[in-house]
């Protein structure tokens, strides 16, 4: 079971995402000040982290579990929405950066895929099969099973990010976030128009359905193997 401390001192935030995540199944702990997390991060595999402490900056806690020998991913949460603020906190060393307001459903899915990003690999004794999805960034061309997909640029760019974390959740706020960036108002039935679009052609090249999976009620994801479990449009 991960480990996961929310250090935000609003407790109707810390309690809302605590929930969340607790019926997730993550042990979960919550510290309201700069102060308390200090004493929990050599314990926790995944740090939700408000930046505006009422005992100092997140941005010190941060510094501070990168040079310890503490190995926990950090989000970071924080009502800064500025270019500047997100990369000043990715380079400091957060893994992820989340604008309030924001889901709890969707700091669940971040959260599972941070620690998935951050797993080391199991160990095996066969060597992993190829992915049936494959993209050359560099070609812009796609394939799946060996057979060319002709894919629109969003189509492409839509399977490519999700693509970087084969088995991973996006929300549909990622997938807008890295698709088209700041600036764009794109709605979710925008997204699942384009995803809907994207497996037909997976389909008609002779790929599975459930190459691209629907999670229901937080976004979309490309499996390493067929699964019907969770999909449908």
């Amino acid at each position: 079971m991960a480990k996961v401390l929310v250090v935000e001192d609003e407790p109707a935030i810390a309690e809302s995402i605590a929930y969340f995540l607790r019926r997730d199944g993550f042990a979960t702990t919550v510290a309201t000040t700069l102060a308390a997390a200090e004493r929990e991060i050599d314990k926790a595999d995944l740090i939700i982290l408000d930046l505006m402490l009422p005992d100092g900056s997140g941005f010190d806690l941060i510094g501070q579990v990168r040079r310890s020998a503490a190995r926990a991913a950090i989000i970071v949460l924080s009502s800064r929405d500025s270019e500047a603020d997100r990369v000043a906190a990715l380079e400091t060393g957060a893994d992820d950066y989340v604008t309030k307001p924001f889901s709890p459903r969707e700091i669940v899915a971040r959260v599972r895929a941070v620690l998935r990003r951050a797993a080391p690999p199991s160990p095996s004794t066969a060597p992993a099969a190829p992915l049936p999805l494959i993209v050359d960034e560099a070609t812009r061309r796609a394939h799946v099973n060996g057979q060319k997909v002709d894919l629109t640029r969003v189509e492409f760019d839509l399977l490519a990010c999700m693509l970087a974390a084969p088995g991973g959740v996006f929300t549909r706020a990622q997938l807008i976030d890295r698709v088209w960036g700041d600036g764009f108002a794109i709605t979710d039935r925008t997204i699942d128009s384009h995803v809907k679009g994207l497996r037909k052609k997976v389909v008609e090249a002779g790929g599975d359905a459930d190459l691209i999976e629907t999670v229901r009620g937080v976004g979309y994801r490309v499996a390493d193997r067929p699964s019907s479990a969770e999909g449908g449009d």
